[in-house]
């Protein structure tokens, strides 16, 4: 067991650098890791009963996490997409793969159940792509994590289902599904009585002790005894987690909770992916490269043209429906178990099985690289019909204005950088692409729109042309560097002030055309300085004239604190 994880980790740290040098998602990293040292490559990894299990934690740990994004309103209001677009996603999706099945000479009942485990997408990779791309809340995200969640129910149906084909079990199906689902408003019920008069009390009492190992320790017990709980029932340990999170959500510790337990979710969550590229036979890719290249496009055009369908059939404009689409097109990790569930209990040849195996496994693959680039191939799939009415309606609005901001970002710094403005009468257009940041702000004010920022025909409907500065405040710096990208290529002159999180970019970004970066993590500690220069008793006319320069040298002298050990001829600060 040590022996596989040093193993494992040693060759991800390897790849992972590789992959990030190359700017490639870390998820195919790890599944490429997974790949080579598996059997069926270097065979570097032993057969262990419990790197599955550890392996696993990984994704209930990302379930907890996303969890704690959605409060219990919010997944509420998802309720239709759970519940209405989750079941027919299935279902369509379903039996379109169970058809084509059957022509390809599988018993029908076996296909239509093989077909709704293919119909399943891969929860580990959709949510994290889609938190790491901040795409989480848009339309799009909301409609992939709502069909998720009700493919976790389905998923343990389906599993509960293959004795029952095998003809090993005395529960047929029509007991199977109420009871699933009669256990999951069990575990929703009592995790909800828990999360309001239990959880509270315990984190206020760890919280007064001060002890950052108890915080963590409660944090750990929370997700794995939620886990545990689930799956005594008989149900996803991912799901009960995802619903122990969302509960918690709420909460005031629910900040401290997610930082707690990111580095656990992260490593183990890097497993799960080794784990899941060490089940694929390499040698198939070698014999039937055709045939798994025929199995992987097919799946992946029928679960996203079925789910755009959908989509659009519930009244959504078309690149909605389209992103949604290419964010399910992929198979899932539970369609792995139900495979190897049915080839062990001999409903499927090995051969098939093996081939299934790889198609689902190279559509997991791809879905990374297809998420970075769906909004580009959404929009050459199909322009949404009332995106051009959306335009015209947005230039028509904006036409005589001049001289204007421009705040691409309306989150915490866009707001409140949009209130300095309002405040000193300086006219300003703001854009962001969460709708119900932009509902809210609409009440008050009707100079924030809805729209992706890094389009450039959107850019121009705000007459970005016209302005005469533009802020980029969101907050993720490769979003904002594409951003940049767009703006400055429609107004070569106009100056643009970006916000970062932290310096790493900051020189890529000025490169890019910003005429000034201000990372948030320098300033607050360029304020945090001054703070205590002051209140060591340091003149203040002394400490403005230190951050003057301090900023008139682009943040040098913090650039460089702590890069390395202080050394002995470091000059101290002379009050004198």
């Amino acid at each position: 067991m040590f022996a596989n994880l040093l193993i494992i980790l040693a060759s991800s740290l390897v790849v992972i650098a590789l992959f990030r040098r190359l700017q490639l998602p870390p998820v195919l990293g790890y599944l490429c890791v997974g790949l080579a040292v598996g059997p069926t490559a270097l065979d570097w990894v032993n057969d262990s009963e419990e790197l599955p299990d550890l392996a696993e934690l990984g994704v209930v740990f990302l379930l907890f996490s996303l969890g704690l994004e959605f409060s219990l309103t919010k997944m509420l209001a998802l309720r239709r997409v759970v519940f209405g677009l989750g079941s027919l996603q299935v279902l369509g999706c379903g039996a379109l793969l169970g058809g084509l099945l059957m022509v390809l000479g599988v018993a029908p009942g076996i296909a239509l159940l093989l077909g709704a485990g293919l119909a399943l997408s891969s929860t580990a990779i959709v949510s994290k792509e889609l938190t790491s791309l901040g795409e989480i809340f848009s339309s799009h995200g909301q409609n992939a994590i709502g069909v998720l969640l009700f493919q976790d129910v389905v998923a343990v149906l389906l599993l509960t289902l293959v004795p029952v084909f095998a003809g090993s079990s005395e529960q047929a199906w029509y007991w199977a599904l109420p009871l699933t689902l009669g256990k999951t408003v069990v575990l929703f019920v009592g995790l909800l009585f828990a999360s309001r008069w239990l959880l509270p009390r315990l984190f206020h009492e760890v919280a007064a002790s001060h002890s950052a190992e108890l915080f963590v320790l409660l944090a750990l017990v929370i997700v794995l005894l939620t886990a545990w709980l689930t799956h005594l029932l008989g149900l996803s340990p991912a799901l009960g987690a995802f619903l122990a999170g969302m509960l918690l959500g709420e909460s005031h510790y629910r900040h401290q909770i997610e930082a707690d337990i990111r580095p656990f979710r992260d490593i183990l969550l890097g497993l799960f992916f080794v784990s899941i590229g060490m089940l694929i036979d390499l040698q198939l890719f070698v014999s039937h490269s055709l045939l798994i290249l025929g199995f992987t496009l097919t799946l992946m055009l029928v679960k996203a043209c079925v789910v755009a369908a959908l989509v659009k059939w519930r009244g959504s404009d078309s690149e909605t429906a389209w992103r949604s689409g290419l964010a399910l097109a992929q198979g899932g990790e539970f369609c792995f178990a139900l495979m190897a569930q049915m080839q062990q209990s001999r409903l499927i040849p090995d051969e098939f099985n093996g081939l299934l195996l790889a198609a689902t496994f190279c559509s997991m693959l791809l879905t990374p690289l297809l998420l970075r680039a769906a909004p580009a191939l959404a929009l050459r799939l199909h322009r949404k019909p009332n995106q051009q009415v959306q335009l015209e309606a947005i230039t028509a609005l904006n036409a005589q204005l001049r001289g204007h901001a421009v705040i691409c970002g309306y989150g915490r710094v866009g707001q409140s950088i949009g209130r300095f403005l309002r405040h000193e009468q300086q006219a300003f257009i703001a854009l962001d692409d969460d709708p119900e940041r932009v509902q809210e702000a609409a009440t008050e004010d009707s100079s924030v729109h809805y729209g992706d920022c890094r389009r450039g025909a959107l850019l121009s409907a705000v007459g970005l042309e016209r302005a005469r500065l533009v802020v980029i405040a969101v907050d993720n710096s490769d979003v904002a560097l594409v951003v940049l990208k767009e703006a400055r290529r429609i107004n070569p002159d106009v100056p643009i002030l970006v916000r970062t999180r932290d310096d790493s970019q900051l020189a890529e970004l000025k490169a890019a055309g910003a005429s000034e970066v201000v990372p948030e993590l320098l300033e607050s500690s360029l304020m945090l300085a001054s703070h205590a220069l002051v209140m060591l008793g340091l003149p203040d006319q002394q400490v403005q004239a230190r951050v003057d320069e301090v900023r008139h040298n682009r943040y040098r002298l913090l650039h460089g604190f702590y890069s390395q050990a202080p050394s002995d001829d470091a000059a101290p600060i002379n009050p004198d």
